[in-house]
């Protein structure tokens, strides 16, 4: 049974999402998915976050669970090998899946992620540098790559 819980956060209101033995789901606003309930993984996630959002944390120490097709795992496995105050291209991405000509996909399955921050797809941006694409927006995908940038200096 999955359990959510809703936190307003410095970049908004941020619902998480407890698959059971793993965070399933951060997704950017309210969302009901799921039954209702502040579980300690919820909890241990919303303060791993908050670290984050602060600075203080480079890298997540929780259980992950994202479900998707066995392309969009491929994609977001290598989203997590994006080291913390580095970006990456969709075309860089596509090579590292040995599936150069997949950008468009690695695009959809970028979008379709269901761990936001967590799984760090903000840091992926066009090939020519400039932001493309954010499912909490332009501002915010700007937003938390200077939060990195600033931590890392």
């Amino acid at each position: 049974m999955e359990h959510f819980w809703h936190y307003e956060t410095p970049i908004g209101w941020v619902t998480l999402v407890d698959g059971g033995a793993a965070i399933t789901g951060c997704y950017f606003g309210k969302r009901e998915l799921g039954t209702p309930g502040e579980t300690g993984l919820i909890k241990e996630a919303h303060s791993q976050l908050l670290e984050f959002l602060r600075g203080k944390r480079q890298a997540f120490d929780l259980p992950l669970d994202a479900k998707g097709t066995p392309f969009q795992m491929q994609v977001w496995d290598k989203l997590g090998e994006i080291p913390y105050g580095q970006t990456r291209s969709y075309q860089d991405i596509a090579n590292a899946i040995n599936n150069p000509k997949a950008v468009r996909a690695v695009g959809m399955a970028n979008n379709k992620n269901p761990i936001s921050i967590f799984i760090p797809c903000h840091r992926v941006i066009g090939s020519n540098g400039k932001l493309v694409g954010y499912g909490g927006g332009l501002p915010l995908k700007e937003r938390l790559l200077d939060l990195e940038r600033e931590a890392v200096l």
